[in-house]
């Protein structure tokens, strides 16, 4: 098992390049804010859906310098066919193997992924989904019981807010995220 990241720990680094083909690492948000999303898979609908919220909301976001990095767990074929459509103005890395979201902890689990499907708020997200335009596809391969987690990062790269889904649908709360860019913690 993978160990988990706390506030106060150092973001762990990484290379990698995103869906365009554009080099990324932890070393030019040196000095700004940075929130690290980790997804499940290119075709999750919820996942879009997100990666959506987020694209509406960062224009605001960087205004108050906060850049946002997105992750997902397949390879870069399926994230520019599902999330590249979105054109966001973030990057996307395609992690198909998994080795950043080992990095950072980011857990595996069968129970979480069908208690999700158990809670009767599922319903209620899967309308938003669907109402958004997004479609609850299956990908060939994807790893259905892969948890996101989102990470807050301050200016000197360390974590402060480490969010691990309990439940695929509960992400970190906008506010949350809203607060951290305001300099409240």
């Amino acid at each position: 098992m993978t160990q988990k990241l706390l506030p106060g720990d150092s973001a762990p680094l990484f290379r990698a390049t995103d869906s365009l083909g554009n080099p990324v690492s932890l070393d030019p948000y040196k000095g700004r804010k940075l929130l690290i999303a980790f997804f499940r898979f290119s075709a999750c609908g919820l996942c879009n859906l997100r990666v959506h919220r987020f694209s509406e909301r960062y224009p605001e976001w960087q205004r108050h310098g906060l850049a946002v990095i997105a992750i997902f767990e397949s390879p870069v074929e399926n994230v520019i066919a599902h999330v590249g459509q979105q054109n966001a103005p973030f990057p996307i890395i395609a992690d198909p193997r998994g080795e950043i979201y080992d990095r950072y902890g980011v857990e595996i689990s069968e129970a979480k992924a069908q208690a999700t499907l158990s809670d009767p708020r599922t319903k209620t997200v899967i309308a938003e989904i669907e109402a958004a335009g997004f479609k609850l596809t299956h990908e060939e391969g994807s790893n259905f019981n892969r948890m996101p987690a989102e990470f807050l990062i301050d200016e000197s790269g360390i974590v402060r807010v480490a969010h691990y889904n309990q439940l695929i649908t509960d992400d970190m709360p906008f506010e949350s995220i809203d607060r951290f860019v305001a300099n409240q913690r």
